[in-house]
């Protein structure tokens, strides 16, 4: 390591410390040639896949679009910020285990697709008609379908009520 006052390429580490979250270290260090002290912090580097997009562009995994498409179908949902920050270090998770160089976008919808079905159904349902390019009220109606038989009882409420419709607003 160069020491910033004097470029001189002999540091010292003379304290090391983890950082609160764990994710890096922070390095006290000492210039042998001019006796300055400064601080370091050491992260991991690791390497996200590029995203290979519908027309064929490539481009950097960004995590901030990521959130983004997260919280866009979780707006104004019953789910907390806990819950969406674990949902995205998931995806990102499941990005870095896949050890491919560049990923399709349409594998990176189906791992946001698989944590918004965990998380809330009415948001994975919105997710799911953008990234499916629903046409019609047929390809919400079989989507909800596929949904509820696949997860009676999973403790979230049910997306469609079968008993009589009810109004709005009027008191008897």
């Amino acid at each position: 390591m160069h020491c910033p006052f004097c470029q001189h390429t002999d540091t010292r580490v003379i304290d090391s410390r983890v950082s609160d979250d764990g994710a890096t270290i922070r390095r006290r260090r000492v210039c042998e040639a001019c006796g300055e002290r400064f601080s370091t912090l050491e992260t991991i580097e690791l390497k996200l896949p590029a995203i290979i997009k519908s027309d064929g562009r490539r481009e950097p995994f960004d995590a901030r679009k990521l959130r983004h498409g997260f919280d866009r179908a979780l707006q104004k949902r019953p789910v907390s910020e806990e819950q969406i920050e674990a949902a995205v270090r998931a995806v990102v998770h499941q990005l870095r285990m896949t050890a491919e160089r560049e990923l399709a976008s349409l594998r990176v919808g189906e791992f946001v697709m698989a944590e918004l079905r965990k998380l809330d159904h009415v948001a994975y349902v919105r997710f799911a008609s953008v990234y499916r390019a629903f046409e019609d009220v047929a390809d919400f109606r079989e989507e909800l379908d596929r949904l509820e038989s696949d997860s009676a009882g999973e403790g979230q409420l049910p997306l469609l009520d079968d008993a009589a419709p009810r109004t709005k607003g009027r008191r008897r």
